[in-house]
């Protein structure tokens, strides 16, 4: 086992020293959850943020929502469930396992999701309110408030 840290922080430390993080995306690093690895991932594969209009486009290219047809109620198909970064999808979902661990306030959100439906439906709704919050944070260069990304 600390052969393997050992490892994975060799490999940390020059992918730190061959790849900087943006201007704008320094504060990726302040959310709960994400640490610079992640958002190295999340600002190589975001590109410029300024190519999504809304923030739901930003959600769906991060596969944080899902695509359903619905007619009278009842659902009739999925659609488009390949589609988006599966990368930012990983990122997102890792971000979301790291802040129920060491936020309250989001752990908390994730108890209430998770007493209404399974696991990974509750980690995925923590992961797409993370996506949201970074849109917000890489757009308007604001930093990350908690208690308004999971009010």
């Amino acid at each position: 086992m600390l052969c393997l840290k050992e490892q994975v922080k060799t490999i940390e430390h020059s992918i730190i020293k061959q790849v900087k993080l943006r201007k704008e995306y320094q504060e990726l690093t302040n959310i709960d959850g994400i640490g610079i690895i992640l958002a190295l991932t999340i600002m190589l594969e975001t590109g410029c943020i300024n190519r999504f209009d809304k923030v739901g486009n930003y959600a769906s290219y991060c596969r944080c929502v899902n695509g359903a047809r619905y007619s009278n109620g009842k659902k009739k198909g999925s659609t488009n469930s390949k589609n988006g970064n599966k990368y930012l999808a990983w990122a997102f979902v890792e971000a979301a396992n790291f802040a129920i661990r060491y936020n309250t306030t989001v752990k908390s959100y994730y108890q209430k999701k998770l007493a209404k439906t399974n696991r990974t439906i509750a980690i995925k709704t923590v992961a797409h309110k993370l996506a949201r919050a970074c849109f917000y944070v890489l757009r308007d260069q604001v930093p990350f408030d908690v208690r308004r990304a999971f009010a």
